[in-house]
């Protein structure tokens, strides 16, 4: 069996939540009588493949974070002061890991309805491919859009919707970290990064929803799923 201390979870909750109507940071949201995180986290934690799971924060979110309770959870750590953009957060979180970490797992804690079951399938294919995320195929047909006209409208066939976690070995990260900072480019999402480098991402497909929370709809999407998972 593999060692989970060799992957570690950054949870990057650095989002504001004025588009749920709360005034305050996405991640501390409330949601079924835990916030976006606290589920998250819980989720990473059930999978048990993690050795270590670091939040990354705004610094004056410290407190609010170590209010929630999660100290039960043995592979919880940090959290760790986020930066300005993701891929500033993303270079604080991996230099706080250790040298034993070779894999890691990039979450956003708004992707708070994860399956620790996804979570599992995504990190074994990790390892053995180096990078993987997870992701189902879109089910809308897609117009690339260019001042209100319709340019293009791809085959919907080859397209799938990126999720997180997004698992990807440490070395290949921080080196695609630093050559996108180098370049001026900012990544829509952390597999992006490696992509840039030319390193393969397997893709796994997701069998639990696991919806970005961003509006209200979506909290009410989001409850109404965890109501199912509890009854079954």
């Amino acid at each position: 069996m593999s060692d989970p201390r060799s992957v570690a979870a950054l949870v990057l909750g650095a989002g504001r939540g004025e588009r749920l109507g709360f005034d305050l940071p996405k991640a501390f949201v409330p949601l079924a009588g835990r916030t976006l995180i606290e589920h998250s986290i819980r989720a990473l934690a059930e999978a048990s493949c993690l050795g270590r799971i670091v939040p990354v924060l705004a610094p004056r979110e410290f407190a609010r974070f170590e209010a929630i309770g999660l100290a039960g959870i043995e592979a919880l750590d940090g959290p760790v002061e986020g930066g300005m953009e993701r891929q500033d957060s993303m270079r604080a979180g991996l230099a706080s890991l250790e040298d034993e970490v070779e894999w890691v797992a990039v979450q956003d804690a708004a992707r708070c309805l994860v399956a620790p079951e996804d979570i599992r399938s995504v990190v074994a294919v990790a390892r053995d491919a180096g990078a993987a995320i997870l992701a189902e195929p879109v089910r809308d047909t897609i117009k690339l859009v260019s001042d209100g006209r319709v340019e293009e409208t791809p085959l919907r066939a080859g397209l799938w919707a990126a999720q997180t976690p997004q698992v990807i070995r440490r070395d290949w990260l921080e080196e695609a970290v630093e050559a996108a900072e180098r370049a001026g480019r900012q990544a829509t999402d952390d597999a992006q990064l490696v992509e840039w480098l030319g390193y393969p991402v397997r893709v796994v497909r997701a069998t639990a929803p696991n919806p970005k929370i961003t509006r209200p709809e979506d909290l009410l999407l989001a409850e109404a799923l965890l109501e199912q998972r509890r009854h079954g």
